[in-house]
């Protein structure tokens, strides 16, 4: 087999590529893998499929736009049944006195985008919420609209369905090494013991990023970082509720009749997970998470934890930031990498970026030139402050 684009990866990254190039009017041949169709153990399915603005850096801001404004219109790029639940209760970040300068500096940063995100005090959060304890809390950024929660399902099935009538092959396997001749990757061989030759090779692979990466000796500081979400009941119900993130890191908001939370886990861990490893950290929710939740929320001090799952980050060590674009040497290797929780609201636009990239030669809608490898190589990070 042959393919002048091959993209390993087949989840909501690897298919906005695959999009991208479509609606960038990319005529060859594509190859889109995926070792798990069913997408059981993706990092985007077992997200909490959230899209916000408050970020610390511009480009991820527009990011994000670029998603929020596809999310407008939705229908016109989908057709008229497509829909993905999106709730634009917006985000809602918390923090203590000495969190406060950085928030105001994100704020600026925000403000400059044209966001529709307000810093507030202690007592205006507790007069837009009643039901919210401030204490410890000198102020919190409010996104009034253009953010939310979605069905990530739905959201990746409306991509995966449009790329079926827009000649993409679809190959179910698992990648088992890459051939590289001097400074250009030639093949992708596959776990079933064949080989596809590729004209380019798109690194989508999530998690498993750094793996990819290293199958064709380049160096890519992404593995997996294991995060458990919990879903618990309580008897309030609270129309109004923001996705709130506490100054503890903790996070909370609705999901229909419930509520599910997270956000515990140390984000300066060492330590990579067990790509196997898909069990939830109760112990996180029993000793750190429903405390806080307790104290924040006075109406969660009775509340029934019900299940829980776990999902695995593709988390860039180097700053928690994504690795967009080529590798400098070797050029037909493109990165889509590294995101640390944010890819699933970013993906529609790297696809897009990715795709300006192979049939323009440069980036057209956002410059993505600060995510390139090159800040990788020199060890130079550009780090978002607001990883959540």
């Amino acid at each position: 087999m042959q393919f002048d684009i091959v993209i390993i990866g087949g989840a909501i990254v690897g298919s906005s590529v695959a999009w991208g190039l479509r609606e960038e009017g990319f005529t060859g041949t594509i190859a889109l893998i995926e070792r798990d169709p069913q997408f059981s153990t993706s990092a985007t399915t077992l997200s909490c499929a959230s899209i916000r603005q408050q970020f610390s850096i511009a480009e991820n801001i527009r990011l994000s736009q670029f998603t929020l404004g596809l999310f407008r219109r939705l229908k016109e790029e989908f057709g008229d049944d497509a829909d993905i639940g999106f709730r634009e209760n917006g985000y809602l970040i918390l923090a203590g006195p000495e969190g406060v300068p950085i928030l105001r500096q994100n704020h600026v940063a925000q403000a400059a985008e044209g966001t529709d995100i307000v810093l507030e005090d202690a007592a205006a959060l507790r007069a837009r919420f009643p039901w919210l304890s401030v204490e410890g809390i000198a102020a919190g950024a409010f996104g009034r609209s253009g953010e939310g929660w979605f069905d990530a399902h739905a959201y990746l099935q409306l991509f995966r369905r449009a790329l079926k009538s827009r000649d993409v092959s679809f190959i179910k396997a698992a990648v088992t090494g890459i051939v590289r001749e001097g400074e250009r990757v030639t093949k992708v061989m596959l776990d079933d013991g064949s080989q596809i030759s590729a004209g380019t090779v798109v690194n989508a692979a999530g998690p498993n990023g750094g793996k990819v990466a290293a199958m064709a000796g380049l160096a890519l500081p992404v593995e997996p970082r294991k995060r458990s979400v919990f879903v618990f009941e309580a008897r309030e119900r609270y129309a109004d509720m923001p996705l709130i993130v506490d100054p503890s890191g903790v996070y909370v908001r609705p999901e229909g009749s419930v509520y599910i939370t997270g956000g515990a886990e140390p984000y300066d861990t060492d330590r990579a997970a067990d790509p196997a490893d898909f069990e939830p950290e109760w112990g996180l929710f029993e000793e750190t998470i429903w405390p806080v939740l307790a104290g924040r929320i006075p109406a969660f001090e009775a509340i029934k934890p019900t299940r829980a799952w776990a999902g695995h980050y593709d988390y860039n060590t180097l700053d928690q930031n994504a690795v967009i674009g080529r590798h400098p040497q070797v050029s037909n290797f493109i990165f889509a990498n590294g995101f640390s929780g944010h890819g699933l609201q970013q993906a529609p636009a790297v696809g897009r970026a990715v795709a300006e990239l192979v049939v323009h030669g440069g980036y057209r809608t956002i410059d993505c030139s600060v995510f390139g490898y090159e800040r990788i190589a020199a060890g130079r990070p550009y780090r978002e402050l607001n990883v959540i």
